[in-house]
């Protein structure tokens, strides 16, 4: 039993960045949702509103008037050579994910424990696979048929920010976001920053 049991853990599974979208079951934290590559299961998992806005920064390929932590952690390791090779949810333990970090230099290979929401905030800035194993995904994955799955993919688009109430933004010019994206980067009011970019880009597509 033991080595089914250990065999079935090894088994990766790779997962990608479906969403990112206020939860709403967790006043101020937001949902980021993972989903397997070659699959119709989805993982979601809770994570701060701070992590929720490095991750949705570097997705959007925006960038901070000051690096932020992520940022900084990235130079750091590149001045030396580190890259992040993988990030790996290994384990789920009374609703919580854990995640670690593999890091090299090219001649030595070292495993990091990492929160989760750091982790994969890491991982889009490595552009590192995120893998998770069979025995979580078959725990907390979430099957969505057809359907589902094309309302997902059309409504929470990589690093997509929901926002309840976004009439304010409608009724501006183009000219007035611009210049509200633009105070919202010179305040670091990232989060802000996200949802002005998405209503102009929705006014490039129409």
């Amino acid at each position: 039993m033991k080595g089914g049991l250990n065999k079935f853990k090894v088994k990766k599974v790779k997962l990608e960045i479906v969403g990112l979208s206020y939860s709403q079951t967790q006043t101020g934290a937001y949902a980021l949702v993972l989903g397997e590559a070659k699959g119709k299961r989805r993982l979601p998992i809770i994570i701060g509103g701070f992590e929720a806005q490095a991750i949705a920064i570097e997705l959007e390929k925006m960038t901070p008037t000051r690096p932020l932590t992520h940022d900084l952690f990235r130079s750091f390791a590149k001045g030396f050579d580190i890259r992040i090779s993988e990030v790996i949810i290994y384990n789920l333990v009374d609703g919580i994910f854990y995640a670690k970090l593999i890091c090299g230099d090219g001649n030595k290979e070292v495993e990091i424990d990492a929160r989760t929401s750091d982790a994969i905030a890491l991982a889009v800035r490595f552009n590192c696979p995120i893998n998770t194993y069979e025995f979580i995904l078959s725990q907390a994955g979430i099957v969505l048929d057809e359907d589902a799955i094309a309302a997902s993919n059309e409504n929470l688009n990589a690093g997509e920010m929901v926002e309840v109430e976004e009439t304010d933004f409608i009724k501006k010019s183009s000219e007035e976001l611009k210049q509200l994206l633009e105070s919202a980067l010179n305040e670091e009011d990232y989060e802000k920053a996200s949802r002005i970019r998405d209503e102009l880009n929705n006014r490039k597509k129409s």
